[in-house]
């Protein structure tokens, strides 16, 4: 019981320390092959089982009751801040962990890099290809510093971010968050119009337009670009268009330090999440091998964590470590059940690498208790994608 102390200039005795995995999209529904089971009931977890037996459980509303909410406003919620009255829309958090500066008045998207049948303006697929490593960074340099007919005044930045997704920054006067985007957020469904969400505030009217513009001249730029051709001869969907998705502006809000008392670290290589931590002033660890998709080595991410809540440095140590894993939420997305239940089963093997490197450090530097926090952020059941 009680809150964990501040580790101040190193363990003290005494204090906790959090070790915090959240496994993105964890929640699932019961399943007819399972013989109506969850996937997470389903996979062979005995770490999780041992943590579910011993600790604390329960179940809560991230945001609140009946509420669906993606994984930034689950997590902003999860991390002690109100989403509602606050939240923006995403696309400034995927911009910051993506490495792009995002002022004050500076609009930012979450994209995805998509194929669009240029004959009837539909969006055959919301992903053009989810390993695009080699394309995406490729492309997004041909973007980046794209200049607006029309929009002299506007700049556009542009950086890969992971898989399909990029993120997108547009600085400039007169703009404004409060539009919808291009995304029709379905395989099959027309490219949409952007507009502002009150015909009646003129900057989100202006920024509107800018936003077509910007969404028709990253189009000219895709279509004629060298990957493209190579994807076509490769008998690939092109990557033709940008589905620039949940405008928003950057928060300005008081540093989870100032809000909880505790100095935070966290490992995520998602750039969604590490936006989120990045505008908390939460320190994003640098982790090799820690990718945000399937092939991230978890086994990493459980060291990095560890060894962060056990040094001390000039600041003093951490006293809360946050991992994230995203494979389990895009094994949902793709549909994939046999997928979702064998990464579940990895997380299982991350968690008691994570358990026994605490346990060493305790063992061996004493002071510090550590505290094990496992949960989700939000439900992608397998079946629905």
């Amino acid at each position: 019981g009680g809150a964990p102390q501040s580790g101040g200039g190193g363990a003290k005795q005494g204090a906790r320390k959090v070790a915090w995995v959240l496994v993105d999209g964890l929640g699932d529904v019961g399943i007819p092959e399972l013989g109506g089971r969850t996937p997470l009931q389903a996979a062979r977890v005995p770490a999780l089982d041992a943590l579910a037996a011993a600790g604390l459980s329960g179940l809560m509303d991230p945001v609140a009751p009946g509420g669906a909410c993606g994984s930034d406003t689950a997590h902003l919620s999860l991390l002690g801040y109100e989403p509602r009255g606050l939240y923006r829309g995403r696309g400034a958090f995927e911009s910051l962990g993506a490495g792009l500066r995002v002022d004050t008045g500076d609009i930012g998207f979450k994209c995805n890099f998509a194929t669009l049948c240029e004959a009837t303006g539909v969006v055959v697929a919301r992903r053009a290809d989810r390993h695009f490593e080699a394309e995406g960074p490729v492309l997004c340099r041909a973007l980046d510093g794209l200049r607006l007919p029309g929009f002299p005044e506007l700049e556009v930045r542009v950086r890969y971010a992971t898989e399909h997704r990029c993120g997108v920054v547009v600085s400039g006067p007169g703009l404004s968050d409060q539009i919808s985007g291009t995304d029709p957020l379905r395989d099959g469904l027309p490219l949409l119009h952007p507009h502002a969400l009150d015909p009646a505030d003129a900057d989100a009217v202006h920024t509107a337009r800018v936003v077509e513009a910007l969404s028709e001249e990253m189009t000219k730029v895709l279509k004629g670009h060298p990957v493209n051709a190579d994807r076509a001869r490769a008998g690939q969907p092109p990557a033709n268009v940008v589905l620039l998705r949940g405008c928003g502006g950057r928060l300005k809000v008081p540093p989870f330090s100032e809000r909880h008392g505790l100095r935070a670290c966290m490992v995520a290589p998602t750039k969604i999440i590490a936006g989120v931590g990045m505008t908390l002033g939460i320190d994003v660890l640098p982790c090799p091998g820690a990718t945000g998709d399937y092939h991230s080595d978890l086994s990493a991410k459980a060291r990095v964590i560890a060894a962060a809540l056990a040094e001390s440095g000039p600041d003093g140590s951490y006293d809360l470590g946050f991992l994230h894993v995203k494979a389990i939420d895009d094994a949902g997305h793709d549909g994939n059940l046999a997928l979702k239940i064998r990464l579940l089963e990895v997380v299982d093997t991350m968690v008691l690498q994570l358990v026994k490197h605490l346990w060493r450090q305790q063992r061996e530097q004493g002071g510090a208790e550590y505290v094990l926090c496992l949960t989700g952020d939000h439900s992608t059941p397998a079946g629905f994608g």
